[in-house]
Formats: structure tokens, sequence, C-alpha cells
């Protein structure tokens, strides 16, 4: 465990790092006098129909390299190794499929969005070069996982990403870019950017190389390979669906939709806070995961199953408690717009559906590398059946917190399913007495901190009550010690210091 929690520590911290950034450019975003809500929506819708686009054309490349990529590693040299190759010339015909597609369907998304989000429609050609730079990275994010390159890749995704929305922010309030219709321009071209740099950083080092055969490899378990691909290519695309319906509905269906979509993306950007260390956890766990699964190492498996529970839900938690307690005064002390203010009962919903996903570990991850992958299909199918009427229908009868509620109780059925599959068939679960104790401490640390802070409004209290959770809750877990993990970080900071302090 001390390669996965060193990198998932490293990752986490540049997680947090960028997700720092994008506090910056939602505040920027969202306060008074610089983009209205409709273009703050307008920028969420465009990740939202970037995620489906790629979701479509990778057709589960990403699945075969998180499975394959051992076999490969074991029995061919970096310059044989074609495993990439395939995987960018299958995902690029992919995406020419979905700009065919594109091309025919263009009427019905006039349709349905010309009436809510007319914008949208104004840039819809805009949206394939986003979306192509978009699957072309996470191509090779994948392929950069299992080269061990976690922490650059989230590094580049998550910094270098929301950097380059910071200068076109920057740019955007000073007048060199002159209007929203050049900024939403250059912002479709970001994705590009970090694929064109990934790969250029990948080919230096010497990790890949392209050549147009098929190694003795890819013969062997070609049809293995395809048989993956297509059901976790289905499955991942209805997840992918499921992850963005929401803010899609609210475009399509709420009068005056892209601004709804803004204020919904608020609250969905604030609370991926909660989720931030789940990227550094599976970009870390994702080749030993792989690689247990092979050498049927069981107990392996089992043991970063529970710790990544254990550790997401002591984060989460924190995170969202945190938030919660200064949502309502972070709008006005830091003079967003009043309208954000319904915002906050979406993030509480939003929120609650972070920590559950959080909390149950990496059951979809243990499941796509081992040999139960077909099942991920079926559950997604599971969790498509039951998000798009309950997205729809909410958000119809309750508004923008509709689409909340309806994702919370849909991944709550779709991560119980998941569960359930690991220990009936592994006697595999995450959950122990201190699960339960971890979600108390943190249940009683916010009602003692809001009994006591909250009638104060400004910055100071902001702090105040942010401090006063912080030491209360880190006390608790001192205490109940639910993770090694957490007590190994701490032993390993405190041995640097002494190091440092006897030179």
């Amino acid at each position: 465990m001390s390669n996965i929690r060193r990198q998932s520590i490293i990752s986490s911290g540049i997680v947090y790092f960028g997700f720092a950034l994008g506090l910056m450019n939602t505040y920027f975003f969202t306060r008074e006098g610089t983009f209205t809500p409709s273009q703050y929506g307008l920028v969420n819708t465009f990740i939202a129909i970037a995620n489906i686009m790629y979701s479509f054309a990778s057709l589960g490349v990403q699945s075969v390299i998180y499975k394959f990529y051992p076999y490969y590693k074991d029995n061919l040299k970096n310059e044989k190794n074609d495993l990439l190759t395939w995987g960018m010339l299958i995902s690029t015909a992919g995406f020419s499929l979905v700009v065919i597609a594109g091309f025919l369907l263009k009427d019905l998304v006039i349709r349905k969005y010309v009436t809510n989000a007319p914008e949208l429609i104004k840039y819809y050609y805009w949206l394939f070069p986003f979306g192509f730079g978009l699957m072309l990275f996470t191509v090779l994010e994948a392929y950069s996982w299992q080269e061990k390159k976690s922490v650059l890749t989230n590094f580049l995704r998550e910094v270098l990403f929301r950097a380059f929305t910071t200068v076109l922010i920057v740019l955007f309030i000073q007048g060199i870019i002159t209007g929203f219709d050049v900024f939403i321009k250059w912002y479709a071209m970001t994705y590009l950017l970090l694929a064109t740099l990934l790969f250029i950083i990948l080919m230096a080092a010497k990790r890949i190389g392209f050549h147009l055969y098929v190694s003795r490899v890819t013969r062997r378990f070609r049809k293995k390979m395809l048989t993956l691909a297509g059901f976790v290519w289905s499955g991942g695309l209805v997840i992918n669906i499921s992850n963005v319906f929401d803010t899609l509905v609210i475009a399509a269906v709420m009068p005056n939709g892209l601004a709804y979509a803004g204020i919904y993306s608020l609250a969905q950007n604030i609370a991926s806070l909660v989720q931030a260390p789940q990227r550094g956890i599976i970009s870390a766990s994702i080749e030993p995961l792989s690689r247990a699964w092979k050498d049927k190492d069981y107990e392996k498996i089992n043991r970063i199953y529970h710790r990544s529970s254990i550790n997401q839900l002591v984060f989460s938690i924190a995170m969202f408690a945190l938030i919660f307690l200064n949502f309502r005064d972070g709008i006005f002390t830091f003079s967003l717009r009043d309208s954000y203010l319904q915002a906050l009962p979406a993030f509480l919903f939003i929120g609650l559906w972070r920590i559950m996903d959080m909390g149950t570990g990496l059951n979809a991850q243990i499941i796509a590398t081992s040999v139960f992958w077909r099942f991920e299909f079926f559950t997604g199918i599971i969790l498509l059946t039951l998000t798009l009427p309950l997205n729809y229908f909410l958000t119809k009868s309750l508004g923008i917190v509709g689409p909340a509620i309806a994702n919370l109780i849909a991944f709550s059925v779709y991560n119980g399913i998941r569960c359930i599959f690991l220990w009936k068939k592994m006697k595999m679960q995450p959950f122990n007495i201190k699960t339960l104790y971890t979600i108390l401490l943190g249940v009683g640390c916010y009602c003692i901190i809001y009994l006591l802070f909250n009638k104060y409004q400004g910055l100071g209290w902001i702090m105040t009550r942010s401090i006063a959770f912080i030491v209360l809750y880190t006390a608790g877990i001192l205490y109940f010690k639910p993770s090694p993990d957490i007590f190994h970080v701490l032993d390993s900071v405190k041995n640097r210091l002494v190091r440092k302090s006897r030179s």
C-alpha cells in the first residue's frame, strides 16, 4: 500500500491545488459584473456534452488498457507495445462517428434547446474540438496511469486545465479577449492543448512508440479485448450519461435553462471538492488492482477496497461539513450574485451523493479490472434506467434541486448493488465499525460548530468556523484511528521533520 499511499497523497495534493484554482475560477464566473449565469451555464454544459462525446467515441479503449496492460508490459518491450497505438486509432475513428452523428442530429438539438438555451445552439460546432481533446487526453491518461504517471496526469487535468481557464478569465476581465464569443472559442481548445502536451511528454520519455503492426499479445487477446471493450464501453457510456444528464435536463426543460444550469453547476463544482481525493486514489490504484487480479492476490484487493473506503470517507465528510457550514455566508461575503443562493439545497443532496460514492470505495475499479467486468454493463443499465426518468420528472416538479435528489437515489442504488455483488462473489466489503464512528463523528462536529457559530457572518467567522471544525474533527479522528494510512502519513511527516532538524 505504500506506493499507492504515496501517489494518492501527492495526487490528492495536486487535485486540491487544482480545486483551489477551480474555486477562484468559480468566483470570477459567479461574482457580480463579470459573467452572466447563462454564460457560466454554457461553460459547464460544454463539459457535460464533451463527456458524452468522449464516452461514445472511446469505444471502451480505456477499459482495455486497464485490464490488459500488465500482459503487454510482461511480454513486450516498450518499443514493441502496440496497445496505445490501436487505442488512439480506434477512439479517433469513434469520434469521427460522433461528428457525423452531430451533423445529422443538429436539427433535433435545436428543437430541444433553442427556447431555453439559445447560446448552446450558437456555439454548437465548438463542442466538437472540446470533446475531441477530452477524448484524446482520457485515452492517454489511462495509459499513463499504467505507466505510474498518475501524478503527471492529475497535474495536467486538475491544475493545468484550470490554469488555462484562469488565464482566459483574466484576459477576458482585462479586455484583451474582446467578448465572451472569443472566450468560449479559446476555451473549446483547452483539452486539445493538454492532450498534445501529454503526448509529447510520453514520447520524450520513450514510454510510447507508434507503429502499425499487430503484436503477438494483441493477436492472442484480441477477441477478449473486443468483448471487454463492448461491455465496458456500453456500461461506461450509460454511467457518463447518468453523471451529466442533470445539467442537460435543466438547460432543456427549465425557462432560462442555461442560467439555472449555471446555478446548479455552482453546486456541482463546490461539491466536487468533497470528492477531490478520489481521483488520486483511483489513478494510483488501477495498476496495482490490475496486477493483483492477474496474480490472484485477493488479500491485496480486499485491503485496497477497505482502505480506499475509509480514507475517502474521512476526507469527504470533513470537506462536506466545512462547505455546508460556510456556503450561505460565502455567497454574501464574496459578493456572488444572490441567485446563486438557490444552489444551497442542490449542494446538500449532491454532497451526500459524493460522500456515499466515496464511502463505498473503489468498487467500480475492482469490478472493471476483474473477470467480472461484464457486471459493470448491467449495473450501468440499471443506473441509466433510474437516472433518466428521475432527473426529468423531478426537475419538472422540483426545479434545480430535483436532479440532485434524483442522482442521490440512483447512485445509492447503483453503489449498493455493486457492494452486494462483491460481497456475494468475493466476500469483500469495505465497511467496519469505524465507518459508523467516522459518520457519527462528522455529524456531531457539524452540529456543535453550527450551534456555536451559525448566527455570525463575514470572512473572519468563516475562518473561525472552519478552524474550529478542523480541530474538533481531527481530534476525533486521532482518537478513533479509523485508518492506519492516516498515521503512516503522520509518522512520515514527523520523521522528515526530525531528519531536517538534525541536519
